[in-house]
């Protein structure tokens, strides 16, 4: 049974009204469990052929499933393999409405842990310049792991402010999600902590934050571009007050319709002190209305405003020396060559994105696709760059059944009996990457990583 506060039950009795009771009796069903099958590596159709998951279609998004709690898809080596992403289901609508194109320049400005940007990754189809940001450092930790995990090779990762991030794009993206943090009512049912933590004070602080942080995002967007506004929130002040003070106080922007499905609402204008903002355009997730925790999303286009300035490029490797053992690797392993410029992090070597920006002072996790490491008279190749492989891609390949007991000893780091040419395996599960291996004397040598492994 979950607890919700007294002041929010009174406000939401206030706002909802006859719905009121059937937005309560929401608390009373089991909640909804999703997953999006990221395209960047197997189809839906094959998903759906391949998948030992119970899966119904989320109509609002192509690639989304519901499944059923007690299958438990995050502990299945697919999820390992990062064939999709476990999301709630009303969240996949905001990247969705982002609709982000191959080559376009797109950021997510608060993006942990990452469903927002995965999603739109898997739009941009490995082609443009995802920037994909978030302020705390544990939690940028965790987006750099699902961007590694889901083999994504045209992001980069940063733990950044959005003021500090504003002062070094201006009018420079195409689009923008700022899926902005909030007092999270959304989550009640999902999370009951997020109950404790509620209260009418917490959610006037959120809406003065979350102007701020639109505001730093509306100056990293080119005229005629596009941001997404989203919370998992039902509080008016952080939905529709926020765009309302939004739209007041930037004229060059606003409010665009987009399609709705079926279960969407329309935004409260109402519900806002100024009554002129186009605010039954934006578009609320209810509960009580569709299978989903709850959303509000506000799309706004950028009429105006100046054209983006020439931005130093980021500095990239320009002596061939340092990567001959990286040469030699792409020779003997792939049977593609990576295309690209190439950034040396220490010894970490990445391929950057081409319309990546000189990025010195900003705080970094990830500055583009994770190739490996130059060691000594050797390269080493990255989980990342594993996972954003294909079978056809390598020389050789090592396919395990995801079932079989050979995958479940590879994955707690157990070295496995094989047979065949000296050199680097591309580990696979029921024929999807999964990580490398070394064959050398007879022993497939795992360098599936430690902080991976299974118990």
């Amino acid at each position: 049974m979950i607890h919700l506060p007294k002041d929010f039950l009174e406000k939401m009795r206030e706002l909802l009204q006859d719905e009121f009771e059937a937005f309560l009796n929401s608390y009373e069903e089991e909640r909804q469990q999703g997953l999006r099958v990221n395209t960047l590596k197997i189809t839906v159709e094959e998903f759906q052929t391949l998948s030992p998951f119970t899966l119904k279609p989320i109509p609002w998004v192509e690639e989304g499933f519901f499944y059923k709690d007690e299958e438990r898809p995050g502990k299945h080596p697919y999820h390992e393999a990062g064939l999709y992403y476990i999301q709630e289901p009303s969240a996949m609508a905001a990247g969705e409405i982002v609709d982000p194109k191959p080559g376009e320049k797109v950021l997510d400005l608060c993006a942990a842990p990452g469903g927002k940007s995965t999603h739109m990754a898997s739009k941009m189809k490995q082609s443009g310049f995802l920037l994909t940001n978030e302020i705390h450092p544990a939690r940028a930790k965790i987006l750099s792991q699902n961007i590694e995990r889901m083999g994504i090779r045209n992001a980069v990762v940063t733990n950044e402010t959005p003021e500090r991030l504003a002062k070094r794009f201006p009018n420079y993206f195409d689009r923008i999600m700022v899926d902005a943090p909030c007092s999270g009512e959304g989550m009640f049912r999902k999370d009951p902590e997020a109950c404790s933590e509620w209260s009418v004070e917490n959610v006037a602080k959120c809406s003065i934050r979350q102007i701020d942080i639109l505001n730093q995002a509306a100056e990293m967007l080119r005229p005629g571009g596009r941001l997404v506004y989203s919370t998992c929130t039902f509080a008016p002040e952080e939905n529709e007050g926020v765009i309302s003070q939004f739209i007041v106080d930037n004229p060059s922007f606003e409010i665009e319709e987009t399609n709705i499905y079926e279960g969407f609402s329309r935004g409260r204008k109402d519900w806002t002190e100024d009554r002129t903002a186009a605010l039954e355009k934006t578009i609320r997730l209810w509960p009580h209305k569709l299978q989903g925790e709850g959303h509000y999303i506000a799309v706004l286009r950028k009429t105006g405003g100046e054209d983006p300035p020439k931005l130093k490029k980021a500095e990239v490797l320009k002596d061939q020396k340092p990567l001959k053992d990286y040469v030699q690797f792409v020779k003997e392993t792939l049977q593609i060559t990576p295309k690209g410029q190439f950034l040396l992090f220490g010894d970490q070597l990445y391929l950057v994105p081409d319309e990546m920006i000189a990025l010195q002072n900003l705080k970094v996790l990830r500055p583009g696709w994770h190739l490996g490491t130059i060691k000594k008279n050797r390269f080493e190749p990255s989980h990342a760059m594993a996972l954003s492989l294909k079978g056809k891609e390598v020389r050789y390949t090592w396919n395990f059944a995801a079932e079989s007991k050979e995958l479940a000893a590879y994955l707690r780091g157990e070295s496995i009996p094989a047979a065949g040419p000296k050199g680097w395996y591309l580990v696979q599960v029921d024929g999807y990457s999964i990580g490398w291996g070394k064959l050398s004397n007879g022993i497939l040598k795992n360098h599936y990583p430690k902080g991976l492994r299974w118990m």
